[in-house]
């Protein structure tokens, strides 16, 4: 597609150009003509579906990708980026959902990282704390400790060590991935006024985020990709949430939340009365067969921690927890497993999937017992074969199931986490944030999943931060806060302002 067609503007003036991107591997095209375009002092979200294009244009702009035809042009020339370290001499820095610091440096080591010497010799440290507590202070964030190590900051914190390092590099151009993925909603407001000062400075920044709130409220202008290719620029004031998500999809979901039929069974799972310090405070509930439970409540009230007291994760003080009836002793996750109660985690790259292990491999984990033999062998053609109903069932993407786990989109890895699950045989099945870090297409998928799985007798106990999401998806919902469980809400009774009066302790 043509820059005009795209919906690009033709006027001059821009910090950066990226201008009609070709890229290829291995004959499937990732890019098809894309252009970008970014004024000085611009936030200009980058939109699109897992596997749109984003991440691989974003890498080409960084140099860590060549491209296979097009150009780039900063400050209205053409440039060549050839390496990282070409991008960063041209002012290019990129601030991955991953963060790249060194956690047993300081925050003052970590920033200045390339020049802790200023080119003299020996360090002068309290120089180097000095000219760090300068940037920090500039910045708005004079309480982090130069001489603090990066491993005890806070990931908020750690962030804001990451644009300081991109700053003393005099980066001009600033690409942030998800950046508020695991940020609680202070500090990601935070964050939202460090971007502000530095495009009011002038910084060109780029901004990735499936939270379309977020680009809503802070961007300027948006770009649009699907299938690796352009769909539209447009000013962030000419659009809302819908017209975005019709843009990225390319249809309009109508609903987001899938209509099903309410089979409610019997009582499958009991906690009772579990305690654990001050995190997890006599907290009760039940859970029936083909139904979704909700836990709700802001970050920091107790919902995860009370999950993982239930699993036997971290040890509770008291409690019991049945399985249709009779009391468990869960002491550790694999207990629960036994007792048919299986967990997806919050957090997919480091506990949900291996990345670098094949699909076939992650999908049979948890049922490696089942698909065994005489003496422990593995049955290889068994495996295979559950491996692909489950792939079929839940409509999962792939090229090959010996593909590592790695080459799937976030939403792909998802439903991979979600398929162990099933092959585990559990039937009780807790989420925590399943639809965290992916994109639209993709939750729209996850919620038809976890409804066909109610529908077949399935329970499940899904925790989220997001309220259209416990709204739309659940039966009745627990709300905490605090650590305990403050009010139930049936599915009559669900609204955002029932949730926000019982999370935040208002009588409404």
């Amino acid at each position: 597609m043509s820059e005009q067609a795209a919906g690009l503007p033709a006027d001059q003036g821009y910090k950066i150009e990226m201008r009609n991107i070709h890229k290829s591997f291995g004959g499937v095209h990732a890019l098809k003509d894309v252009s970008l375009r970014v004024r000085p002092g611009e936030i200009h979200a980058l939109l699109g579906e897992n596997g749109a294009g984003k991440s691989t244009l974003m890498k080409i702009l960084s140099g860590a990708y060549s491209l296979d035809s097009g150009s780039i042009w900063i400050d209205g020339a053409e440039v060549g980026i050839n390496s990282p370290k070409a991008g960063i001499a041209l002012g290019v820095s990129i601030i991955y959902q991953e963060l790249a610091l060194m956690g047993d440096l300081t925050a003052a080591e970590n920033i200045f990282i390339d020049n802790l010497n200023d080119g003299r010799g020996l360090i002068h440290w309290k120089r180097l704390r000095a000219k760090t507590q300068e940037v920090l202070n500039d910045l708005g964030f004079g309480q982090i400790q130069p001489s603090s190590q990066v491993s005890e900051l806070s990931i908020a914190y750690q962030q804001v060590v990451e644009i300081c390092r991109a700053l003393s590099r005099n980066s001009s151009i600033l690409v942030l991935d998800e950046p508020t993925a695991v940020l609680s909603t202070h500090e990601a407001e935070q964050l939202f006024t460090l971007l502000g000062r530095l495009s009011a400075s002038g910084v060109a920044i780029i901004y990735i985020s499936h939270r379309l709130e977020e680009i809503l409220k802070i961007c300027d202008r948006a770009t649009v990709l699907r299938d690796g290719e352009n769909v539209a620029s447009v000013e962030i004031k000419d659009v809302d949430e819908q017209k975005l998500v019709n843009m990225m999809i390319g249809r309009d979901p109508q609903n987001y939340f899938p209509e099903r039929e309410r089979a409610i069974g019997e009582v499958v799972f009991e906690a009772d009365g579990i305690c654990r310090g001050d995190a997890v405070r006599n907290v009760s509930f039940h859970v029936r067969a083909g139904e979704v439970f909700g836990i709700s409540g802001l970050v920091g009230a107790g919902r995860t921690e009370t999950v993982m007291a239930i699993l036997g994760e971290d040890k509770r003080d008291s409690g019991t927890v049945r399985v249709n009836g009779r009391a468990i002793k869960m002491r550790s996750p694999i207990d629960a497993r036994k007792a048919g109660v299986s967990l997806l985690t919050e957090d997919r790259k480091t506990q949900g999937v291996l990345l670098d292990l094949p699909i076939l491999y992650n999908i049979s984990l948890c049922a490696l017992k089942a698909l065994s033999g005489p003496g422990g062998v593995i049955n290889r053609k068994k495996e295979r074969q559950a491996a692909g109903v489950l792939v079929d069932k839940l409509r999962i993407k792939i090229g090959s199931l010996d593909d590592d786990c790695s080459s799937l989109s976030g939403g792909n890895q998802q439903k991979v986490s979600i398929s162990k699950l099933l092959g585990s045989g559990s039937r009780i099945l807790l989420f925590d944030e399943p639809t965290r870090g992916v994109d639209v297409g993709a939750k729209i998928e996850i919620y038809k999943i976890i409804s066909e799985l109610v529908s077949e007798g399935y329970a499940i106990i899904m925790i989220s931060s997001e309220m259209p999401e416990i709204i739309g998806m659940c039966d009745r919902v627990a709300v905490m806060r605090g650590g305990r469980i403050v009010g139930e809400l049936d599915r009559a009774e669900l609204c955002e302002q029932s949730l926000i009066n019982l999370s935040m302790g208002v009588n409404g």
